[in-house]
């Protein structure tokens, strides 16, 4: 139980220093495009620093994923770690952000969470959401291996957090990708072959209603997945 609470404490501090290292990132970002302060429509931003973007974005996820390996005693604790540390990253990243820029202004304030691989927005409060899943997820693994039992995720409950997670990532998309389908002239997303400034194709772009039902159905089907699992072992 000590060296499980050791693990935990330096995963969670590991993670919170990625959540601060994040919002350094992007705190620099918006004093370079968003002085003012960050606002839809997106600014272009020029192609040297979108594929750092695209890159360090790549890197993050590794990084966040190799923690989860190290830290794990077996699969499925490697894979809650992982889910433990993105939802600590970025719940501390927002938080981190109201404290050094007063942003969010609250938690259904539009923000642009992804770029891979096409931009990802939503309210503030829909990623945090779908972070306590995750750490919600963990919670339950850890509580029945802490019990002595065999803990595993099976086909059905698989099958639930795979679909609830595209569902929810499709959620994110969604507004963005209707954007593109009625704007006629923007028939290209940016890629790293593009060799064109980032969001130049959607400088006009602003954000106007997040699917709420896509979402709920893809938080809903991931949390009944949690619970089936639960229940399972609670039996």
């Amino acid at each position: 139980m000590k060296a499980l609470t050791k693990t935990l404490f330096w995963l969670t501090l590991f993670s919170i220093a990625m959540g601060f290292m994040e919002t350094a990132v992007v705190v620099y970002l918006r004093k370079l495009y968003y002085p003012a302060g960050f606002d839809f429509p997106l600014v272009p931003i020029s192609y040297d620093i979108a594929v750092t973007e695209f890159w360090r974005e790549f890197a993050t996820i590794i990084m966040l994923i190799g923690v989860g390996v190290m830290a794990g005693k077996n699969k499925i604790q490697r894979f809650v770690f992982f889910l433990y540390s993105f939802a600590i990253w970025d719940i501390f990243y927002y938080v981190f952000l109201k404290v050094l820029l007063d942003w969010p202004a609250s938690l259904f304030t539009w923000d642009i969470l992804f770029l891979i691989p096409v931009p990802w927005v939503g309210p503030v409060l829909a990623p945090c959401l779908i972070s306590l899943s995750m750490i919600l997820l963990m919670m339950v693994v850890l509580y029945y291996q802490k019990k002595g039992l065999l803990v595993y995720i099976n086909f059905i409950e698989w099958i639930l957090l795979i679909f609830g997670s595209i569902t929810a990532i499709i959620s994110f998309m969604w507004d963005y990708i209707m954007y593109l389908q009625k704007d006629k002239s923007t028939d290209v997303v940016w890629t790293l072959t593009s060799k064109t400034d980032l969001f130049e194709e959607v400088k006009q772009y602003v954000p106007t209603e997040f699917n709420w039902w896509l979402f709920g159905i893809g938080q809903g089907t991931i949390l009944l997945a949690i619970f089936l699992m639960y229940n399972r072992y609670r039996k």
